[in-house]
């Protein structure tokens, strides 16, 4: 089984190149069983090694020190955390086969949230208050870029004018565009003070884990976290909670209306961008998109 094809110039991966990645450089784990993850992921290629590691590879592998960097960055900040991130391992080496590096990681259990399946819809909104609410007091300093694209979700709102409104007018008669339009200008037009704080800037549903009891048990993918907008955190309230509890963990935060409004904005941007570019060839991810462009259309503004 090989990861699903996502991006045209992705690199080929299977089970037995990674295996061989695996015997070659980290012989103590060569024994372990290895099996693919069905991952909806748009960055890495998941695979599961024995029952407490995983092996990540970038799906578009690059040159720079990415993954050394994820690996500094996840270390500094588990300690300030409430629930678990991942851990980098050990790091691989590129080969012929595969060139660039790629990592263990230690493997996080739970299962990802469904919007129409939550067993404690109130204590899911609680935990995910308390994890931004850590978030954001974090006093770490900022580290540049490893490349151009990864502080998108951070960019400054008018930044992602053009693609966002270049994808509303790509799903038009898939969704109401004249609405998401008009929903992109009320955010665009939201004050902001430029104060930042430490954020995920990815907290949908793919990126987080939940207990038996549907509490928050981890947070996965660091990749576009670091300091920028509060309103880049508030992703659970359209693509997970329930209308019935988004006050609460609003009020639990503290979000003013021009905050809230921002962050409808950048649910709204990645949603339509997301969907506009997977709908054909990634319908797991592609259907997160739809759900909370449905849900934040249909929320009172």
């Amino acid at each position: 089984m090989s990861p699903r094809k996502v991006h045209a110039d992705q690199v080929d991966i299977n089970t037995a190149l990674v295996r061989e990645l695996v015997a070659v450089q980290f012989p103590q784990w060569a024994a372990l069983p290895l099996e693919p993850v069905d991952s909806s992921g748009l960055v890495n290629a998941i695979y599961r090694l024995g029952s407490d590691l995983s092996v990540r590879l970038p799906l578009r592998p690059s040159s720079i020190d990415a993954v050394r960097r994820e690996q500094a960055k996840l270390a500094a900040l588990a300690p300030f955390l409430p629930v678990a991130i991942p851990s980098v391992e050990a790091i691989g080496s590129p080969t012929d086969a595969y060139p660039g590096e790629w990592s263990v990681h230690r493997w996080l259990t739970g299962r990802h949230p469904s919007s129409d399946a939550l067993i404690d819809p109130r204590g899911l909104a609680t935990d995910l208050a308390a994890f931004v609410d850590a978030f954001r007091r974090i006093d770490l300093p900022d580290r540049p870029p490893a490349y151009p694209g990864e502080r998108r979700t951070r960019a400054p709102m008018v930044e992602i004018d053009s693609s966002t409104r270049k994808a509303i007018g790509e799903l038009d008669g898939l969704i109401d565009t004249r609405a998401a339009l008009a929903s992109w200008e009320e955010s665009l037009a939201a004050p902001y003070d430029g104060h930042e704080v430490w954020v995920h800037s990815d907290l949908t549903p793919g990126n987080l884990l939940v207990s038996a009891e549907g509490r928050l048990t981890a947070v996965l993918d660091f990749e576009t976290c670091g300091v920028g907008d509060p309103a880049c955190d508030l992703f659970p309230v359209w693509h997970l909670l329930p209308a019935n509890v988004r006050d609460e963990f609003r009020a639990a935060l503290d979000v003013d209306d021009a905050t809230w409004l921002r962050g409808r904005g950048r649910v709204l941007s990645q949603a339509v961008i997301v969907w506009s570019y997977q709908k054909d060839t990634n319908p797991a991810i592609a259907n997160y998109a739809r759900h909370a462009i449905g849900e934040l259309l249909a929320a009172p503004r």
